[in-house]
């Protein structure tokens, strides 16, 4: 009996230790928020205790943990990408991989954030590589283009003829300006990206394989959005949004589309196809009772739609809102005990953390006291934990009467100098943008030239 009562203590221990990876782009649940529990409720003037760093390329990819091994796909503009893996204990370096993809984009360095389960860690990097790599042998097993296999033209190097940008946006097939930022997704046996390519809006690939199970065709305007599951009427719904386009110079404005897909079949469901955003980025947010937010940057705001299942055993979609108040540039907002919290900074509009409840009213906004912009958040064991996009990581209390900050530290750096031409291309090196990643009671954080392993929980 006694050895029963122990070894039920292991298996309880051990299942505590797989729920608290963050194995994917936003966390387990890919909602940016952990299971973790214990993350302290105040910190020393001086801040949470830096375990450890280690010297990174520029880039905006963020990290993923399993099994206390951090993944993070670097880059070297002049050779390709790194798939590195670090023991988050000491952050030593356990092992890389690098391929040939030279070149270099707008805001260089790479962008997607790997996923990895038990025997594969799959990424993506700028030019549209995916990689599936054996965690265990440390070489690949598959690898396609997501954006070349499917009609798009590669990226180059930044020429003078494109104004220093490659491409346009991914019209007409053209390698987008911002290169390909999607991350994978895990559903069942498929790896999902979306390709946003000329011949296909999102594939699945065999995880094990590399060979495509299915792919939708084009679906709009390429942009930089995730796919991310949602739960319509209790069935698993792929969503993803498009960009739209036109409506400057007297070119006709063109609708970016949110699109529902089977995620098992790739059969499209349903489509609204209103949304207005040119450069998307946050995925669609499960809000609930069949809604859906869809946000975006550059002041274009926020939709709140409805997905509805008719008798026909079909699927009509309709819009509840729209806000100017509320959105986010580059992070998907947070849906946390009914308020969406997210950092609506962009170009020209400076209203920092934005809390906003389900029917589109807006509880409160930061601005500039603090400022947020373009920073990543998550929350664990009622706490937020988020870095305003510049040098400082905050501590705060979710509430959605008032903004509490509970600590704030300045503690991401500026980044390493870069070659010629990487200032204007970035715009400082201030722009610490990544996802940032909770395990084991620690917080990773990539800034422009480390990554920061932060102790924030018992």
């Amino acid at each position: 009996m006694k050895k029963l009562f122990f070894l039920i203590l292991i298996l309880f221990f051990s299942s505590n230790i797989i729920a608290q990876d963050w194995p994917q782009f936003m966390g387990p649940d890919r909602n940016c928020i952990s299971p973790e529990t214990g993350v302290l409720k105040t910190w020393p003037e001086s801040g949470p205790e830096i375990l450890w760093t280690v010297n990174v390329g520029i880039g905006y990819g963020g990290p993923v943990v399993k099994n206390r091994k951090v993944y993070l796909l670097d880059r070297d503009d002049e050779t390709g990408d790194i798939m590195r893996c670090f023991d988050i204990t000491n952050g030593n370096e356990l092992w890389n991989y690098s391929y040939d993809a030279a070149g270099s984009v707008m805001f260089p360095g790479s962008r997607s954030v790997p996923l990895v389960d038990d025997k594969h860690v799959y990424s993506c990097g700028p030019y549209g590589d995916l990689y599936c790599i054996d965690v265990d042998t440390h070489q690949p097993v598959w690898k396609v283009n997501v954006w070349t296999d499917f009609g798009g033209d590669p990226g180059n190097v930044l020429s003078d003829d494109t104004g220093g940008r490659p491409g346009g946006f991914g019209r007409n097939g053209n390698f987008p300006t911002w290169a390909i930022s999607q991350c994978p997704l895990l559903y069942d046996d498929l790896l999902i990206i979306a390709s946003q390519a000329p011949e296909a809006g999102v594939v699945a690939y065999n995880k094990n394989t590399g060979d495509v199970k299915w792919k939708t065709p084009n679906l709009g305007l390429a942009g930089y959005v995730s796919p991310i599951v949602v739960k319509i009427d209790d069935n698993d719904h792929l969503v993803m949004v498009t960009a739209s386009g036109g409506g400057r110079g007297g070119q006709p404005h063109v609708p970016g589309n949110v699109v529902g897909i089977d995620p098992l079949s790739g059969e499209i469901l349903w489509e609204f196809n209103d949304w207005n955003c040119h450069i998307p980025v946050p995925s669609a947010v499960d809000a609930g009772n069949n809604k859906l937010l869809i946000t975006g940057g550059y002041e274009l705001g926020a939709l709140m739609i409805q997905v509805k299942k008719e008798a026909d055993g079909s699927y009509g979609t309709s819009e509840l809102f729209r806000t100017e108040e509320f959105g986010d540039q580059t992070k998907t907002p947070i849906f946390y005990n009914g308020y969406f919290y997210a950092q609506y900074g962009t170009n020209n509009k400076r209203d920092g953390l934005t809390c906003m409840n389900v029917d589109g009213e807006i509880m409160w906004k930061t601005k500039r006291e603090p400022d947020f912009n373009k920073g990543s958040m998550l929350i664990a064991d009622g706490m937020m934990l988020a870095t305003d996009g510049s040098k400082k990581l905050y501590l705060i209390e979710p509430n959605p009467t008032e903004f509490k900050s509970v600590a704030s530290v300045e503690i991401l750096g500026e980044g390493a100098e870069g070659g010629e031409g990487i200032a204007s291309r970035v715009g400082g090196r201030t722009q610490n943008w990544a996802p940032i990643a909770l395990a084991d009671g620690k917080l990773l954080i990539r800034d422009q030239s480390r990554l920061l392993c932060i102790k924030v929980a018992e």
